[in-house]
């Protein structure tokens, strides 16, 4: 057997080390009136990570897994049984059309740029469309990463590396009590994802890639390709069996294809191709299909302007609101040729050599 390479992770925080990052999350004078059972809630927070209690809340899991003694945590269970909901809803050809509308910015006006961004304003161009079209449209503006009380996307940990079968559909990381690992908003992420006909994503660019509230969703997605739904089969995180499962020839179940998809890269000077690029690969590689070159959208706003007044050089730019539209009259074009099996995928019944 595959033995897991061990070594990397320091020990534990000392108790004193706890403490000062415990107390950071109060140093509001406010809360000087309560030091007495904080100093109760911390010790309790001490005991809980020392002991390592990621999932306090468990239930056998019971018929339909691979291990029924298993147990499993009762939040991923909730989260599933939520994902299996969302897919039955979006495979049933009764249910009204749904098109997910990402809003990748890390800005808004609610928090320190004190002004939205350009990307939720051509989000609502998009909304706007597929709505006429009589689309349900679900948005997604992850620039509440940056403006929400205790919202949080936790990165990716990188289970799919040690073995696939290690990465849970939806991901069983978090939350994980313990390390104060909460709030993790892609439990909603997943299923919204799920409960979807096509996604169209809007982002700008920043520095080169794509914002880091965007690249974080991306990243906790990678369950989604080739991601293990019975965390029992693996004894939850137990890194040996997983190889185990991988080297029988696990099959890679591609949990969000069949999806149409459509992008909006915008920027100012530099990197919208690269970015455009990268996504369209991305989702191509998850069983995406594109909904045409016109839904493959990357433009720059004030080329080399001011960013002080890139809203009204959007205000001016009629044309790139336009294609903005049609990426979205494609994508529920798209949507509906897929529905009535009419999309074209000349390659959709063929058995890929390397399924990875």
């Amino acid at each position: 057997m595959t033995q897991p390479r061990l070594g990397q992770a320091p020990e534990k925080v000392d108790r004193t080390e706890f403490h000062l990052r415990f107390m950071r999350s109060f140093a509001d004078p406010a809360f000087q009136q309560a030091q007495e059972a904080l100093a109760q809630v911390e010790q309790i927070a001490w005991e809980n990570y020392t002991a390592s209690h990621k999932a306090p809340f468990t239930e056998k899991a019971g018929p339909g897994y691979a291990d029924p003694d298993y147990d499993l945590s009762s939040e991923w269970r909730e989260t599933s049984e939520r994902l299996k909901k969302a897919d039955a809803w979006q495979k049933n050809p009764l249910s009204p059309s749904r098109v997910l509308l990402i809003c990748g910015a890390a800005r808004n006006d609610g928090s320190c740029p004190g002004e939205m961004s350009k990307t939720f304003r051509m989000t609502q161009m998009a909304r706007s469309v597929l709505e006429e079209a009589k689309m349900e449209v679900d948005i997604l503006d992850l620039s509440l990463l940056t403006s929400d009380y205790g919202r949080q996307i936790h990165p990716c940990k990188g289970c799919a590396s040690t073995a696939m079968p290690l990465c849970h559909w939806p991901c069983s990381c978090y939350p994980n009590h313990g390390l104060n690992q909460v709030n993790d908003w892609m439990a909603e992420i997943y299923e919204k994802w799920t409960a979807a006909h096509a996604v169209i994503i809007l982002t700008p660019v920043y520095w080169y890639q794509t914002p880091s509230v965007l690249k974080l969703m991306i990243d906790r997605l990678v369950c989604a390709d080739g991601g293990n739904p019975d965390p029992t089969s693996t004894s939850g995180k137990n890194a040996e069996k997983a190889k185990a499962l991988e080297l029988a020839d696990w099959p890679y179940p591609k949990h969000l294809a069949g999806r149409a998809y459509g992008l909006v890269v915008h920027g100012d000077v530099a990197g919208i191709e690269g970015v455009r690029r990268s996504l369209s690969d991305w989702l191509d590689w998850m069983g995406l299909i594109a909904a045409g070159q016109k839904a493959k959208l990357d433009r720059f706003i004030g080329y080399y302007e001011s960013y002080a007044q890139s809203h009204e050089v959007l205000d001016r730019d009629q044309a790139m609101q336009e294609e903005v539209r049609n990426v979205a009259r494609a994508v529920a074009e798209s949507v509906v040729q897929l529905r009535r099996g009419q999309l074209s995928q000349p390659d959709v019944a063929l058995d890929s050599p390397r399924p990875k």
